[in-house]
Parts: C-alpha cells; structure tokens; sequence
C-alpha cells in the first residue's frame, strides 16, 4: 500500500507509541490527585505541555489541552465570543476555513453573532486589506487559517495579525496542517490563538491543543472541574497528550530535513504529472504552499472513480477534506478559488508523508496517467 492522505490523518510513529505507553498501565493516576500515582500523571502532563510550548515558542501556561483540533478551534472562536456577551459580536474569518471554523461561526450567527467572509483570490490567498476593510467596532475575534488542508496554501498571517493588533481585536489561526510542517514561533507570527493537532503529525487522535496568549479574554466551554486552567474541564487524556508532545519535539527537531525531502518529491510528483497527463492544473501553485501537499485538477473526470481505481492499485488519497467525505456538494475551498462544481469534481489532493519514498512518486505517476486515460475514454463529463 501507498499511503498519501497524510492530511487526514498519520500513523502513530513508534517513538510516539513508546512515550504513551507508561500512563496507560504504570503511571496511570489522575493528574489531579494528590498520591504518587496522581503526582507522576501531573508530572507527566505539565512535561507534555512544556514541550509543546517550547516547540512554538510560547508560555507553557498558554498551553491549553483539548480532546481535537476542532475542540480548540471551538474553545476559539466560542470562548471569545462569549466573553462579549451582553453586547454584539462580529467575526471575520476567511471563505476556505476548516468546518470546524465554518460551521462554528455558522452557529454564532445563530446565536446573534455578525459574521464576514473574506474571498481568495484565483490562488486561495486572502488579502489582508480585505480583512482591514471590514473591521468594525464590534469586531471581537479575527480567524485565518495558517494553512489550507486542501491546497496547502499558506495565508498571509503575520501580516493579518499586524492589523488586528493595531486595532485591539483578538486573533486567532488554526494551524492545525501548518504545525509541525513548517517554522512557527507564536510571537513572531503575532497570534493570539493557535489551534493544534495531534494526529497529522504522528501522534495519537483524540488530543489537540491551543495556544492562548497570556491576558488573552476568553470563557471556557466546557465546564466542570479545574482541569486546563479551567478553561477546558474533565480529567486530562495523559497518554494522548505525551504522544502529542513526542510528536511536537521529533516534527520539530525534523522540520528542516523532513519538510526539504518531501517538498521535493512532491514538487516531482506534480511535475510528472504535468508532463504526462493533458488538461491536469495545480490548485495554488504561484503561492507558497506547505511542502507536502498538492491539489490536482484533472479535466473531464471524476474524482471519486479516480479514487476508487487508486483503491484498487493500493494507493489511498483524497478528494479534498476528511471532514467533507460523502458530501455532494464541491470543495468549498476550490468554489472560492474561482473553480467550477466540474473542475471541483475532477480534483485530487495528494499528501505526502515521511515515509513516503521517490518509488513511491514514480509508481503514483504511472497509476495516474494510466487511470486518467482510461476514466477521461469513458467519462460523460
């Protein structure tokens, strides 16, 4: 099998294994006990979180763990906005955003709340000065992206964050596809929240975090105990988040080698692509892109015939987002790239992971010309 769905998921390394397997059994005490057992846990936990601070240069105090990258970006956007209750609230986030964004803000709206979507351009990069344009007085939370999940491209955010600290609004990136695949230093890109994730970078599921400037205006959202600051209740998942910090310490300490040898062999696998099939388009590739990922359109095709046929050669990909699997609407990402529901459809998203080899690429290359051919002889498209 040729696995290069890396977006959606990665699988757990062994490192990352070995590091969790003590709190399963051994040291396996509520962190908030006050016994051996429970101060080991404790110990543990607050290890995992100075790891994952010093991997972004934060605070470890402005570590929060959650159970997902969509709890954090929950805890986000939710915690913010609560914190306004009593008088208006307005979000501004961007057209291409993760569900876990979009469908939150969706139900901010409901809730009261004013929302602005800002467009991308024909490469999936918002401008900043859109995002200046449309501050308001009630603006409470700016939220961008740092990377896209389906194309891989990287947003402006240091510059987005420039204007928002000049204007005293609170704001926050899901970095969910960019950690751990490329430099991020918390002050340096002036966030204020920061969504992570544990299991696109060789860690367990079921583990997020989020970065929370210190005096940064938030309300928890799930209540209970005093676990998380309190800002996130229930009894910490240990293993999890010392899977999670093991991961973070080994995507950093690889980040240069690693991020340098698979954009490579995803810059090879485009270019054969190009080279042999006709009518094929990189989705954003005049921007800066995270190194592993490609979103390929393939005229007068279907994407998921394409998938299956991978399938059925031992290649597993995607058409774009996990989350959007069964959907039979298009990629709301490519719709606000300019792409038509048919160029949407015909769209594949390659994504590369460390063990992925240049046999690999040239065998994937090979497969897709050969499927291509074969589907676009029968396509009614």
């Amino acid at each position: 099998m040729i696995y290069i769905d890396h977006n959606a998921t990665t699988p757990v390394s062994s490192e990352v294994l070995e590091a969790m397997m003590p709190y399963f059994q051994q040291s396996f005490g509520n962190a908030s006990s006050y016994y051996q057992p429970g101060r080991t846990a404790r110990s543990g936990l607050e290890k995992a979180r100075r790891l994952i601070a010093a991997s972004i240069g934060a605070l470890p105090e402005e570590i929060v763990f959650t159970g997902s990258g969509t709890e954090s970006d929950n805890l986000a956007l939710r915690g913010v906005c609560r914190a306004f209750f009593g008088k208006a609230f307005h979000v501004i986030t961007s057209q291409i955003e993760h569900h876990a964004v979009l469908k939150t803000c969706e139900d901010l709206q409901g809730q009261g709340g004013r929302i602005t979507r800002i467009p991308v351009d024909k490469n999936g990069r918002i401008d900043p000065e859109d995002v200046a344009r449309n501050i308001a007085p009630d603006t409470a939370v700016i939220s961008i992206m740092c990377a896209n999940n389906e194309t891989g491209v990287i947003q402006p955010i240091k510059a987005v964050s420039e204007i928002a600290r000049q204007k005293g609004i609170i704001f926050h990136t899901d970095a969910v596809q960019a950690f751990g695949k490329m430099p991020i230093q918390v002050d340096d890109l002036g966030v204020d929240l920061m969504t992570m994730s544990a299991h696109k970078i060789y860690g367990p599921k079921g583990v997020g975090a989020l970065y929370i400037r210190k005096d940064t205006n938030i309300a928890p959202m799930i209540t209970g105990g005093s676990q998380e600051r309190a800002l996130r209740a229930g009894t910490e998942n240990i293993p999890a988040i010392a899977g999670f910090a093991k991961a973070a310490e080994m995507a950093t300490a690889s980040l240069e080698e690693v991020g340098s040898r698979i954009g490579s062999l995803r810059d090879n696998l485009e270019n054969q692509i190009i080279q042999q099939i006709d009518n094929a388009v990189i989705n954003g590739h005049g921007v800066p892109r995270i190194a592993n990922t490609s979103s390929v359109s393939f005229a007068s095709i279907d994407g998921e015939s394409i998938l299956l046929h991978l399938d059925l050669r031992g290649i597993c990909a995607s058409t774009g987002s996990a989350c959007a699997t069964g959907s039979t609407e298009p990629s709301h990402v490519l719709s606000a790239m300019g792409l038509s529901p048919v160029e949407s459809q015909g769209t594949i998203r390659f994504s590369l992971g460390k063990d992925n080899t240049p046999e690999d690429i040239d065998r994937i290359a090979v497969v897709m010309r050969e499927i291509v051919s074969q589907l676009r002889r029968i396509s009614s498209i």
